[in-house]
């Protein structure tokens, strides 16, 4: 326990953080913050605090999922929150000391050869998170079941009005007009792809690694009389072929991985009219590149990234694609998960019988991680506007705030 003693009396200063290890002797750091309830927890076993100490970006977690770590008083996400309220981004602190150079050297080495990916492993991560089942999904998501971040005109809306502002923003920017022909890369479940045609009157094909999410999309464009001009198809973005007015993509381009970021703006060039519109949306780091944590990378998005908005510019210019507008979202996806989080906290027991106690834990690790990331760590959205030819939009951005506002009205 002394490593981790040493560790949090020297970093943690906001709010009260409690351990009690497995003798009942209870170690207390921090002081009262209003904005930090307590947060006290148990270690079941003597082996716990060493085991965190030395696997500092994955022992953590390891340790709830396996019940090793109890919350005694608040719950997970309190608890990381407040972790990561004393080591925010901004400050250049950081809560937990970092590995050995040795470690480090070879897990950043292990982490930068698992984002190349090829066709066929591509497919494998997707699978992994994807297709978890659609019952999974519909428990925490919106009606749509979006699964990216959403807009919030005001933190108090809901989170489907959250969800259907994103789509009337993304929607705006594209600048659609009737008959035009989108390519949507990553549909998800087919939401982004039927508000598109629904709204703007476009043709649009949905491509996807998930043969669930395939499934619901096709389902869903025949319910809704449209399967003749919103399409799915089960294909990687490499392989479509064809001319498109607009393309989008929608929390696709994590998948991507550093490698191959720039043959994936060659082919969306390549794919993307001369005077058309591509908007992408995707995670990304407000600092410079970096590698995935260790937690993400092992249960939740293998093979996934985040990339800065460095990495991203870098690679599309030197195809000669035109960055026309960029717009950073900063606190947009924490408010999006906080809902994620609630809902999936109400949904405990249906969760748990899917799956089973471990995957619950691991589940509201991972939301909650994600959202203390967004709200007091390097994470934040990035909206990137892009063309071929440099009068193909208006030279200001009112027509995005015009248009917004009649699809809002919709």
């Amino acid at each position: 326990m002394w490593l981790l003693d040493r560790l949090f009396r020297k970093s943690l200063r906001r709010g009260q953080f409690s351990i009690i290890d497995a003798d009942g002797k209870r170690y207390d750091y921090g002081a009262p913050d209003p904005g930090l309830p307590p947060v006290v927890v148990r270690f079941t076993d003597g082996k716990v605090a060493n085991y965190i100490a030395q696997h500092p970006r994955l022992g953590g977690a390891e340790a709830f999922m396996d019940g090793r770590l109890v919350l005694e008083q608040g719950d997970i996400n309190a608890m990381i929150d407040l972790i990561r309220a004393n080591g925010r981004w901004e400050t250049g602190s950081q809560i937990i000391g970092q590995p050995n150079p040795l470690r480090r050297a070879i897990g950043n080495t292990r982490m930068r050869l698992d984002r190349i990916n090829w066709a066929a492993k591509s497919k494998r991560n997707v699978a992994h998170h994807y297709d978890l089942g659609d019952r999974l999904y519909d428990l925490f998501l919106d009606a749509d079941r979006q699964y990216s971040c959403a807009y919030f005109t005001d933190p108090a809306n809901s989170l489907d009005q959250a969800q259907g502002d994103k789509k009337a923003h993304i929607a705006a920017k594209l600048r659609l007009k009737p008959g035009q022909r989108v390519l949507d890369i990553g549909c998800g479940w087919g939401g982004m792809a039927l508000y598109l045609n629904r709204v703007a009157d476009v043709d649009v094909l949905g491509i996807t690694l998930s043969e669930e999410q395939l499934k619901t999309a096709r389902r869903r464009a025949e319910e809704a009389g449209v399967a003749d001009r919103v399409k799915f198809e089960l294909i990687d973005y490499r392989a479509v072929t064809g001319v498109f007015d607009r393309i989008v993509s929608v929390g696709m381009f994590e998948h991507v991985g550093p490698p191959r970021y720039r043959a994936f703006f060659a082919k969306c060039r390549s794919l993307l009219a001369e005077d058309g519109v591509m908007l992408l949306h995707t995670i990304g780091r407000m600092g410079g590149p970096g590698v995935t944590d260790a937690f993400t990378g092992k249960y939740i998005f293998p093979g996934g990234y985040n990339p800065a908005l460095s990495e991203i510019v870098a690679a599309s210019e030197r195809v000669k694609l035109i960055a026309s507008d960029i717009e950073t979202l900063r606190l947009h996806y924490a408010h999006t998960i906080q809902h994620w989080y609630d809902r999936t906290v109400a949904a405990r027991d249906q969760i748990v019988a899917m799956y089973d106690e471990r995957f619950y834990r691991m589940w509201t690790f991972y939301l909650s991680g994600a959202m203390a990331a967004f709200r007091h760590g390097g994470m934040c959205n990035y909206q990137i506007q892009y063309i071929r030819r440099r009068d193909t939009l208006p030279i200001t951005r009112d027509y995005i705030a015009e248009a917004e506002a009649k699809l809002r009205a919709m």
